[in-house]
């Protein structure tokens, strides 16, 4: 496996991985979706030879904060260590960033995951979160 910086913007890939990881909510509206990752602080990828299997996207100023928006992977390579790969390439990019912010569903297979690599919830660190999508 090979992590790096994705810069070029493949749609039929992207809308590939994001459909098979099910979130379709990102792939009904393709030209928002590469809006969104032309606007990413970063982009980080996961090849198999040529293919795609896995990515991790931030937004934010890299200086006081990141905000770690997509971390997905293919079904077939999970559990494979390529989303830990990712978020720990992702993180060593960033030592100096404080705050480093990762929201996902209650109850996500990856919790394990994050608290390996440092991450708590945010009612462990006295803090509270509010959400609006619309």
């Amino acid at each position: 496996m090979e992590i790096r910086e994705y810069t070029q913007y493949r749609e039929e890939e992207i809308l590939r991985l994001y459909s098979e990881a099910g979130w379709t909510a990102y792939t009904e509206d393709p030209e928002k979706l590469r809006k969104g990752f032309e606007s990413s602080l970063i982009v980080l990828a996961a090849y198999e030879g040529d293919s795609l299997s896995g990515l991790i996207r931030a937004v934010g100023d890299g200086s006081t904060i990141i905000y770690i928006q997509d971390l997905l992977v293919r079904p077939c390579m999970q559990n494979k260590g390529v989303g830990t790969a990712l978020l720990k390439a992702l993180l060593d990019r960033y030592p100096q960033v404080r705050q480093k912010v990762l929201v996902t569903d209650s109850g996500s297979n990856a919790e394990k995951l994050y608290r390996s690599l440092g991450l708590s919830e945010l009612s462990e660190k006295g803090c509270t979160g509010f959400i609006k999508i619309d």
